[in-house]
């Protein structure tokens, strides 16, 4: 018989296997200082693009101020309870209707935090007759729902309308005999590419299939449409989607999420979203903090023009110097390179410490090996000056990564 401690112990998993190695640096980093693009890493400012302030709303004023007075007067513990029992209050009712009105639903409810809302979502909403199609790139968070589904699931080629066909082919000859019905989901924004979800092309299947949309749009709400709705207005597609999901970690740079759709499909949900009925309440603070954060959004256009503004010149300025940023077409901003772990490790040491610039990295087995990303979160409070910055401390990077000089056996030799 094993013993379960010394079974995960001998096996950390991919990334708790570098644990000693990376554990406060590489992974697990403390920034500090006020939330921004300067910030305070190992002791020194730096240029910071890893921050999901999309908006610049984490320390705007009027935020700030709604923040404080809403913990002032309510503290974190209003209201004790699950929103069923005892935690439901007006500024939590009112929230929703804005939230819903806003994308363009009849309704809306809170949820506490976007990954157990997205799982409980899908939990809720099929059972073992029903089949999930889902786009084969979704966030952890949807392959975790689909991992507790105990129906059929499939997944399909990301982006691609003729996979995706084929799977719904294959879920209706499945369901005409369970019974069941089928729950397609994807994404808005790809956090990882930038790429959108091919929302339109999903959407033009259902003239040829009967099926329910579930879309997450936590990188599209607040930054994609004309007027900030989401990934669903930019494609004009939103009358289509069955059933749409955000978070309010990062356009509104708080915590929380919502998901909208119509009213009685929301009924129903309220009732059987088990992570909401046996949860504590969305904190007052947190609820009155979104509701001047929705209204930001909602009133100030500028904030998303001075992001596109930065995005645009940021993705131009990347392309023009010859870095591969994919296909996004969001501030998502991944800059792909060459090279193994090891070199990412060293590669990633030298833009932080020489460069004093800190943004995510992200290699294998998040992406797949030979592949180095280092993906940037563009924000309305960055400058043209840091985007300049950034891209010729980038170019210097990509030649040292180049040369070979983050090879491991160069610098143990060259530290001899």
């Amino acid at each position: 018989m094993a013993d379960i401690f010394e079974k995960v112990m001998k096996n950390m998993g991919p990334l708790g296997a570098h644990i000693k190695e990376a554990h406060g640096y590489f992974t697990f980093p403390k920034l500090e200082g006020e939330i921004g693009p300067k910030m305070i890493f190992n002791g020194k400012e730096k240029l910071n693009w890893s921050l999901n302030n999309y908006l610049g709303l984490a320390n705007h004023p009027e935020v700030r101020k709604a923040d404080a007075e809403a913990a002032a007067t309510y503290g974190m513990a209003y209201p004790m309870g699950a929103r069923m029992m005892s935690g439901n209050s007006n500024p939590h009712e009112q929230l929703e209707k804005e939230l819903a009105a806003f994308v363009g639903k009849e309704d809306a409810i809170l949820l506490n935090f976007g990954y157990q809302g997205v799982l409980s979502i899908i939990d809720a909403m099929v059972d073992r007759h029903d089949v999930i199609v889902y786009d084969a790139e979704s966030h952890a968070c949807i392959v975790d729902g689909v991992r507790l589904h105990a129906g059929h699931r499939f997944q399909f080629k990301h982006n691609d309308m003729e996979s995706c066909e084929k799977q719904l082919q294959r879920a209706t000859r499945l369901v005409e005999k369970s019974g069941g019905g089928i729950f397609v989901i994807t994404e808005g924004v790809f956090g990882m590419s930038g790429n959108q979800g091919n929302l339109k092309g999903i959407v033009e299947l259902k003239k040829k299939y009967k099926f329910r949309l579930f879309i997450d749009d936590a990188h599209g709400f607040g930054t994609m449409g004309k007027t900030g709705a989401g990934t669903a207005e930019e494609q004009g597609v939103t009358n289509e989607i069955d059933l749409l999901f955000s978070t309010f970690a990062k356009s509104m740079a708080s915590i929380g999420a919502f998901v909208a759709g119509p009213k009685a499909i929301l009924d129903y949900l309220r009732y059987n979203l088990r992570s909401q009925i046996y949860a504590k309440s969305l904190p007052m603070p947190l609820v009155i903090g979104a509701l001047k954060r929705l209204e930001l959004i909602r009133t100030r256009p500028e904030l998303k023009e001075n992001l596109w503004k930065i995005v645009n010149a940021l993705q131009s300025g990347l392309r023009k110097a010859g870095f591969e940023i994919g296909t996004t077409s969001t501030p998502v901003t991944p800059v792909v390179l060459n090279g193994t772990v090891a070199e990412s490790t060293h590669l990633t040491f030298d833009l932080r410490e020489n460069f004093d610039i800190f943004c995510s990295i992200v290699v294998y087995p998040v992406i797949p090996k030979g592949q180095i990303i280092l993906r940037l979160i563009p924000t309305a409070v960055h400058t043209l000056e840091d985007v300049d910055r950034t891209i010729k401390a980038f170019t210097e990077i990509k030649n040292n990564l180049s040369a070979g000089k983050y090879n491991h056996d160069k610098l143990m030799n060259a530290a001899l």
